[in-house]
């Protein structure tokens, strides 16, 4: 890559956006070829200088996109002190690093964007950018028409007022209500808070699009990246990301890890594993290899019941091959070695021609 300005490259490495990586500049913490760099506007070549930050060399990574279903008693941030579990543990399979696009409740599961882009993700994750984020709640009760429009009026969290909400109501299902609820911020606890002013409290809620990207039948716990139309429509919409051309070929990688890790299960945090009760059938009696044939077989599959059974009579595959190595063996060590000596025994007498 040419060369291009610092504060771009750091944001390119994945370590903060450009307003963080230019404070990072401005705090004298980055080096290029051991010199430090404390002017803003600074050029350079990520392939050709050394750049290090806090003196800790970065490389600049290819651009990565991708939206998460962020399941139930998960932190949104990459770390947690109290050993929780956090976003990281699903986003480092991306297989480079990256950050979740805005926040969400630690309770709460839904759609959340991620990307290593620094402007992407401060352009769609900052409140003033008026990103729409829609969400699906679920009310204790039926609505009325005046509960709805109180839905739709601002409120105040923090001493600010809230933009107004667009909301709609999706279906009944006996005396509980769904609600689509689309906010253009993320204030804290919006949605229960705006049921607390309707008289009409929140059983529960999750996001089920974000800055209009919408994946269908995504689990919790999987991860996808986006598509080029999608990465489009943001552009359009948002101004970001900068550059489309060339991110096809950069995720063709990671599209691949992308779709193998969609299949993968993942574990609910603080739910239990099941443990396998005796006489069921093992998890890996459903797992095939690449070439179609299983991996395993349950304890109660017929193949693994006949090789108990083989086994138990001395009739089973290794134990016929293992007796026909022994017999193999004891003949090899019958014959004469070469020199004229048996291994284990005395030396054996030549025949004279």
């Amino acid at each position: 890559m040419p060369a291009e300005r610092l504060q771009k490259i750091l944001a390119l490495a994945g370590l903060a956006s450009r307003r963080g990586a230019e404070q990072f500049i401005l705090d004298g913490r980055v080096r290029v070829d051991g010199e430090v760099i404390s002017e803003l506007g600074t050029k350079a070549d990520p392939r050709k200088q050394r750049i290090e930050v806090d003196g800790t060399r970065i490389f600049t990574e290819p651009l990565c996109y991708g939206v998460m279903h962020k399941p139930r008693g998960m932190l949104t941030s990459l770390s947690d002190p109290e050993g929780r579990a956090t976003a990281q543990d699903i986003l480092k399979e991306v297989g480079v690093r990256v950050v979740p696009v805005g926040r969400l409740d630690y309770n709460t599961s839904g759609v959340l964007l991620f990307t290593n882009d620094g402007d992407f993700a401060e352009k769609l994750g900052h409140a003033r950018s008026r990103t729409p984020k829609v969400y699906a709640a679920k009310l204790q009760s039926s609505i009325t028409e005046a509960q709805l429009e109180k839905w739709r009026e601002s409120i105040e969290i923090d001493g600010q007022k809230t933009r107004p909400a667009e909301v709609r109501v999706l279906r009944k299902e006996g005396e509980k209500t769904w609600l689509e609820i689309t906010l253009q911020e993320g204030r804290n606890r919006q949605i229960r808070r705006l049921g607390d002013h309707a008289g009409t409290p929140v059983v529960r809620h999750a996001p089920v699009s974000q800055a209009g990207v919408a994946p269908e039948a995504f689990r919790p716990g999987q991860w996808r990246l986006l598509t080029i139309d999608e990465l489009k429509s943001l552009k359009s919409a948002f101004g970001v990301p900068e550059k489309i051309r060339g991110l096809s070929q950069d995720a063709d990688k990671l599209r691949r890890a992308a779709h193998r890790s969609s299949k993968r299960k993942i574990l609910h945090p603080g739910s239990r594993k099941k443990t396998k009760r005796k006489g069921t059938a093992s998890p890996a009696s459903s797992i095939r290899t690449r070439s179609g044939a299983k991996s395993g077989m349950g304890a109660n599959s017929p193949r693994s019941s006949e090789a108990s059974s083989s086994a138990r009579k001395g009739n089973s595959p290794e134990r016929r091959t293992n007796s026909k190595r022994g017999r193999s063996s004891e003949k090899n060590q019958q014959r004469p070695q070469p020199g004229g000596r048996q291994l284990g025994g005395r030396p054996q007498k030549s025949r004279r021609s």
